[in-house]
């Protein structure tokens, strides 16, 4: 290995290759946007793709987490519908938002928490365990909320002005027109790459997605590892949820419909294994930037839904095949 090969490495972390791969694919798609698409580099259009990246990279936080350690979270998109709509009921309720805010969380927590605790004891049925969790869940949320309403799955409700504001397109951050929910974005990436990079407790999800029997003998708690996962996942879709409800300004269960796919979706592009042990959240961040740039650009060029999934999936199949020739970390010791 070269001596630049060392320093990119130490610069980027292990997924150099993958970032690297991510970064030049995302640079490319953004210049030839530019020359087919007019005012597609507009400040405009820059704002609104951010805009839209950040709720997607929050929901992919923790299908990054959980993809890690080898799992797969697909109740995201269900606790992001329930928490949307929980919350505008409790704020038309005499509840303070503030604390609103904070139960909705709670909530999102206690359901990654049973995530993660029933999938580690039913080894392999992850998907599907989250698949009947997020519809228990969802379900329930919308019987709550309907109650003695005409409404099924639409909650009504004043959303506060400053929180709105974090989510609005027009938002203001320090005085400027730059919407809020971005810089959130980019202060908790970078705490999770810092902490999953440079501490020994973020490197202990490797360590399990890498392999668990190395890991459990370096006194690795495997369940752990795997429920704060999971936890953290719960959280952040709940918090992707709220966030949501900002930016609409009306709760709405299906809200969390797109992100069923996309985050695994991200969590690929960005060239983290669903086997676990490789990739990391600066990959996903990598990944949410292309879903979404190509998503303005196949806007721009006027195609309907079902061309722009087609083209998700032509872009999925390549990437993983690329990914694919770099063997697993668990056949490389």
């Amino acid at each position: 290995m070269t001596s630049g090969n060392v320093a990119v490495r130490r610069l980027l972390g292990p997924d150099a290759r993958g970032l690297l791969i991510g970064f030049t694919l995302l640079i490319a798609l953004f210049a030839v946007a530019s020359m087919l698409v007019e005012g597609f580099a507009s400040a405009n259009n820059i704002r609104s793709i951010l805009l839209l990246a950040a709720f997607l990279g929050l929901a992919s936080l923790g299908q990054t987490m959980v993809a890690t350690v080898g799992g797969l979270d697909l109740s995201i998109p269900f606790v992001i519908g329930a928490s949307n709509i929980l919350l505008a009921y409790l704020f038309g309720t005499a509840i303070p938002p503030a604390l609103a805010i904070l139960i909705i969380a709670a909530l999102g927590a206690v359901v990654g928490l049973i995530n993660g605790i029933l999938s580690y004891r039913i080894q392999g049925q992850a998907l599907i365990l989250t698949l009947g969790v997020g519809f228990a869940l969802v379900g329930g949320a919308q019987i709550f909320t309907t109650i003695g309403s005409q409404y099924s799955g639409t909650v009504f409700s004043q959303v506060p002005a400053w929180f709105a504001n974090i989510s609005s397109i027009s938002g203001k951050t320090f005085g400027l027109s730059f919407p809020p929910v971005v810089l959130i974005w980019a202060l908790v990436a970078g705490l999770i790459i810092l902490w999953t990079n440079r501490s020994v407790s973020g490197r202990a999800l490797y360590a399990i997605g890498g392999n668990r029997v190395a890991a459990a003998r370096l006194s690795i708690s495997e369940f752990r590892v795997w429920v704060t996962t999971y936890t953290i996942s719960g959280v952040t879709a709940a918090i992707t949820g709220m966030l949501l409800l900002g930016f609409s300004g009306g709760g709405f269960v299906g809200v969390g419909d797109p992100y069923l796919f996309t985050t695994v979706a991200a969590v690929v592009v960005g060239g983290t294994s669903l086997l676990g042990g490789a990739g990391g959240y600066g990959a996903t961040i990598i990944g949410v930037l292309v879903l979404q740039v190509l998503t303005s650009f196949l806007v721009g060029m006027g195609l309907n839904y079902a061309a722009q999934q087609t083209v998700f999936g032509l872009l999925i199949l390549p990437m993983v095949a690329l990914y694919a020739r770099s063997p697993h970390i668990r056949y490389q010791i």
